[in-house]
Parts: structure tokens; C-alpha cells; sequence
């Protein structure tokens, strides 16, 4: 079977779990990217979050950044596709998380604000130790994040808000809340701690149409890895979707097959799996009477 693209979910699925880029996973997107295949990065990250050793790969260049919010060339910069919040659900936002107890984390242009405290200390709002860092090195703390979007640089020129939320069933009864109050947004997770919203017509998924249509791609001939619940839908749509074993309940049943986890160099796995199956590389002509269906072979070998 041909495969022409590959979107890449990045924390917990292409990262290992100290947000490292292993060797064998780079060598892994460096020898699809050079087989033709369109590697594309597609993270709830926002652009200037992204690490430099995924957007140093040369033949990378395209990302789906901010759960699907913007698609971007980054070899000349240039916005593909962008969404914004409306001030109006923002304010609906911010109204029905009033007496909630909760923090804010906001994107504009691809940069990351967020609540002083939340940046400070992470853990306290429910973040895992292991981000502690990366929320520091990528947020940029302001003390009084309501009033930045409301009336400072965010007002009307939201990518994206996130709700920091502490506990499971605090942050199911908000989402439901988010979902059935304001009309016009999609919401999505992709840590514990964070309800991440965007303009209704988001979404990896949404992106990644968006982008193969552009490219003049298949859909049918995609794959997808993932490993949250904002990777469930970017997967069902993808040709083949892929799960690290590590993944989400809800992102391993949207998969059509599972790999190993992020630690244990799933995606690598995963690709040297789908270039197998390039036309390529699997039996010639004279030996399709002896494997019928070269995929249903190399599927049962290798994941």
C-alpha cells in the first residue's frame, strides 16, 4: 500500500517522556521524509512552542500547531489556515468560569501566555513534574490573565484558550458546560490538567483535511500516530490512525492499530512499519499468489 503523508502528534507520542526527540524516531521521520512521504508535525502546541530538533529536519515543512488551530509553512512563515476565538465566546468563557477556581492559559500569533501562578508552579494546578520545565521555557507569566483577555494584547486575537483544571470530574463537568454554553468552540485535552478550546471548526482532524487537500494528498493514503484525546479524531480520519501503547482509552479505540509506547520508540517502530509497506517493498507481481495482501502480512508481523 502507498502512504504519501504521515501526521505526528508530538508530546507522549513522537517525544519520549522527557519531551526528547530519540535518535532511532529521527532517523525514523529523516528516512520517510526523504522517501517522499510529507512528515507532518501536528501538535496541540503552539508554533513558537515547537521543539527545534523536530523543526530542524529539512524536509519538515508543514505543522498543524494549537490542536488545528493554524496550519503553517515554515520554511517561508506564512499562515496556511488560521482561526480565532470570538469575543464573544471568550467573554462567555471567562463568565461561566468565574467562581471556578481555575487558571488560563492564552495563544496569540503562536506565542503562549499564561497565569503567573500556574507558570510558577505547575504542579500545584495539576500539571505532571516532568512539564515543569516546558511550561516555564514556553509561557510567558502574566499576574492578571482576565484582564489580558479581555481588554490587553489577547482581545480579539485569541488562537486559543486553555482552562487549567485541577481533577478529573472538576474538568468533565466543566467541558460539558464549555460545550453545551457556547456555541461556537471546540474543546479538547491533551494533559490532565488542561480544557483546551478553539473556534469551532478546529481540530487535527479538520487540519489535516485541510492540509492534504491543499497538497494535492490522499486521505486514504495517510497515517496518523497520536496518543490523547485530541489525537482521536486526526487518527479515524487518517488512512491508517496509530496509537502509542501509552495513549489515551479514548485515542487507542479511535486506532486502527497500536505500537509500542512513546519510551519505547513507538512512532520509529510505527514507520519503519508503513514504509514496509510501500509498493516498493512489498512482493513483486510474480509473488502475489504466494501473499495475497502484502499489508494484512506486515501487519501481523510488525505491529
Amino acid at each position: 500500500m502507498k502512504i504519501t503523508s504521515i501526521a505526528l502528534d508530538l508530546d507522549g507520542t513522537t517525544l519520549n517522556s522527557q519531551g526528547v526527540l530519540s535518535e532511532r524516531t529521527r532517523r525514523a521521520l529523516v528516512r520517510a521524509a526523504q522517501s517522499g512521504i510529507c512528515v507532518i508535525p501536528a501538535s496541540g502546541r503552539s508554533f513558537d512552542s515547537l521543539p527545534g530538533e523536530i523543526l530542524r529536519i529539512p524536509e519538515v515543512r508543514y505543522v498543524i500547531t494549537s490542536n488545528g488551530t493554524a496550519v503553517v509553512d515554515v520554511h517561508t512563515g506564512t499562515y496556511l489556515r488560521k482561526f480565532v476565538l470570538t469575543e464573544e465566546s471568550v467573554e462567555k468563557i471567562l463568565l461561566l468560569m468565574e467562581d471556578e477556581q481555575v487558571a488560563y492559559e492564552a495563544f496569540i500569533d503562536g506565542k503562549a501566555y499564561a497565569q503567573s501562578a500556574y507558570v510558577e508552579d505547575p504542579v500545584r494546578f495539576g500539571a505532571m513534574p516532568a512539564a515543569i520545565d516546558y511550561i516555564r521555557r514556553t509561557r510567558e507569566p502574566v499576574e492578571d490573565m482576565e484582564t489580558f483577555i479581555r481588554t490587553g494584547g489577547a482581545a480579539g486575537k485569541l488562537d486559543c484558550l486553555d482552562v487549567v483544571v485541577k481533577g478529573e470530574e472538576k474538568k468533565r463537568r466543566l467541558w460539558q458546560l464549555l460545550e453545551k454554553e457556547v456555541p461556537d468552540i471546540y474543546v479538547t485535552s491533551s494533559v490532565p490538567q488542561l480544557l483546551e478550546i478553539s473556534y469551532k471548526d478546529a481540530g487535527k482532524d479538520s487540519a489535516l483535511r485541510f492540509l492534504l487537500e491543499y497538497l494535492g494528498l490522499e486521505q486514504t493514503e495517510s497515517a496518523a500516530f497520536g496518543d490523547g484525546d485530541n489525537d482521536r479524531g486526526m487518527l479515524a480520519f487518517a488512512g491508517i490512525g496509530i496509537a502509542v501503547a501509552n495513549g489515551s482509552q479514548g485515542c487507542l479505540q479511535a486506532a486502527d492499530h497500536v505500537t509500542r509506547s512513546n519510551d519505547e520508540d513507538g512512532v520509529a517502530e510505527g514507520i519503519e512499519w508503513l514504509l514496509s509497506l510501500q509498493p516498493e517493498n512489498c512482493p513483486s507481481d510474480q509473488m502475489a499468489g504466494q501473499t495475497e495482501d502484502c499489508t494484512e502480512q506486515d501487519r501481523r508481523k510488525r505491529i
